[in-house]
């Protein structure tokens, strides 16, 4: 379990935004997966903020990597070949926060904390556990991320045949990975812990949803779900 109360590294995946045509129903579906309960943008657990939720049509998860300086890193985004397409701009009090595309075609945002340093609760049941890329374009990505964020890049020897590298921060703490994958859409992963994966993808069927996907890794058992709106995410246990 990890309590966050102030903000983390640059470059560390600190909030996650989910983009719904429908909140009452997608609100249904997380509390009977998650137990998660609503109070305007936020998704609480145990009372705390662990994600956001916004009406849209962009339906998908959105990964927000820290920044202190949410205009600067911005800028590194373009130089760096990507597209920034929403800019820099105030969240109330909580925060300075953009949304870019990185040149693979993958979204992600920026997080500059201020009153919200991001989920407030991490690796725990029902919260966030992990975000990683996957993309048919692994060396372009790697590229980008290490200029922008100064990541170092490690391969991953428990992962024979499959293109995988772990991101870490310049002070070696691992953060996320880019797996290369041909035939993929260029997309930021969300996964979130659980007690029991398969029993939380059930929910999620019986809620709406559908279960895409279970398999067996080396980190553990890894259950891909999509919600009633088509958005996929991993729960893990």
């Amino acid at each position: 379990m990890s309590s966050i109360d102030e903000n983390q590294p640059f470059g560390t995946p600190v909030w996650i935004e989910l983009t719904v045509p429908d909140l009452e129903r997608t609100q249904r579906f997380y509390r009977a997966v998650f137990g998660w309960e609503f109070d305007g943008g936020d998704c609480l657990y145990r009372g705390l903020p662990v994600a956001g939720l916004t009406q849209g049509d962009h339906a998908g998860w959105t990964v927000y990597l820290a920044t202190d300086d949410c205009d600067g890193t911005a800028k590194a985004i373009t130089a760096a070949g990507g597209t920034v397409v929403e800019q820099p701009h105030e969240r109330e009090d909580r925060g300075r926060a953009t949304l870019a595309v990185d040149p693979t075609g993958a979204r992600f945002g920026l997080w500059q904390g201020r009153s919200l340093p991001g989920c407030r609760l991490v690796n725990e049941a029902a919260t966030l556990m992990r975000n990683d890329l996957v993309t048919p374009e692994p060396g372009r990505a790697r590229e980008f991320y290490r200029t922008v964020f100064g990541f170092t890049l490690d391969g991953n020897d428990d992962l024979p045949g499959i293109d995988f590298t772990f991101l870490r921060r310049p002070d070696g703490h691992e953060i996320g990975g880019i797996t290369g994958e041909p035939q993929a859409t260029s997309a930021w992963g969300t996964l979130f812990l659980a007690d029991d994966a398969d029993s939380a993808a059930a929910r999620g069927a019986e809620a709406g949803g559908e279960t895409v996907s279970a398999v067996d890794t080396p980190y553990g058992r890894m259950v891909t779900v999509r919600d009633p709106f088509g958005t996929e995410f991993a729960v893990g246990s």
